[in-house]
């Protein structure tokens, strides 16, 4: 009896929402590969234009906008106003955007407790996970988890902080976002003296790609690119008052040529 009773106790909507459930993450884990062969295929330097930038309140409008210009991957930028003197969003509205994209997600996390909400940012869609090393001084085993979950794992590190605490992990990492302002609000003057590590990065990992944030323009993004950056995080540079993005990553990509060449 204890086994019939325990066979009833399985209703069949409950075997259907289990098995409805196990349908949707192997979409989603599908969707997400899908999306990192996007973003991994993708020519260098690559633009990855900063949402935190766009007008939220059309984010539909700006992401269409975004894809028309030829933009192949966003970046995200969380804040949680502890790690950083910001606040921006969270991952209940990155799950929003994902339902309006297929742009593979670069997210930032600037946040002080990145393990603690990590699944949250995967279930929400996020391709790329980004945490700081200045907040996980032993980062090993949270870059595991990121890529248990197939997202690509990567790490951040502010400008005073040197090359040589990242350099052991390099070889655990996907990508490396070099900060070339102080993390937290959008504008700040590019601080050329970071470029110095993206060589070091770029010496001691030739094919690692590098991504760099922070005052990147027209006029800054040759050096960058120059230095071995091959992925560029822009938001004013890119959300124009003009509205005419195709233009700015027009601009963007001539400033990257010069560096190049």
């Amino acid at each position: 009896m204890g086994a019939v009773g325990s066979v009833r106790g399985n209703r069949p909507e409950t075997l259907g929402k289990a098995y409805q459930s196990m349908v949707e993450e192997s979409r989603s884990a599908a969707a997400r590969a899908t999306r990192l062969d996007v973003l991994k295929a993708a020519d260098r330097p690559l633009v990855t234009p900063s949402l935190l930038n766009c007008d939220f309140a059309r984010m539909s409008e700006e992401l269409d906008a975004l894809k028309r210009a030829g933009v192949v991957a966003v970046h995200l930028d969380v804040m949680d106003g502890h790690f950083v003197p910001n606040l921006s969003y969270g991952a209940p509205v990155i799950a929003d955007w994902r339902k309006r994209t297929d742009f593979p997600f670069d997210t930032h996390l600037m946040i002080s407790e990145p393990a603690r909400y990590l699944d949250d940012f995967v279930r929400a869609g996020c391709d790329v996970i980004i945490f700081h090393i200045e907040v996980v001084p032993e980062p090993v085993p949270l870059l595991r988890r990121i890529r248990e979950l197939g997202c690509e794992a990567a790490l951040s590190l502010n400008p005073p902080t040197p090359f040589s605490v990242i350099e052991p992990y390099l070889d655990e990492v996907d990508a490396v976002l070099v900060m070339s302002v102080m993390p937290g609000f959008g504008g700040q003057k590019f601080e050329p003296a970071v470029l110095d590590k993206v060589r070091a990065i770029r010496s001691a990992r030739p094919e690692l790609r590098i991504s760099i944030d922070g005052g990147i323009n027209p006029t800054t993004v040759g050096a960058a690119v120059a230095a071995g950056a091959t992925q560029l995080v822009a938001g004013s540079a890119v959300f124009r008052s003009d509205g005419n993005y195709a233009a700015a990553l027009a601009e963007l990509a001539q400033g990257a040529r010069r560096g190049s060449a």
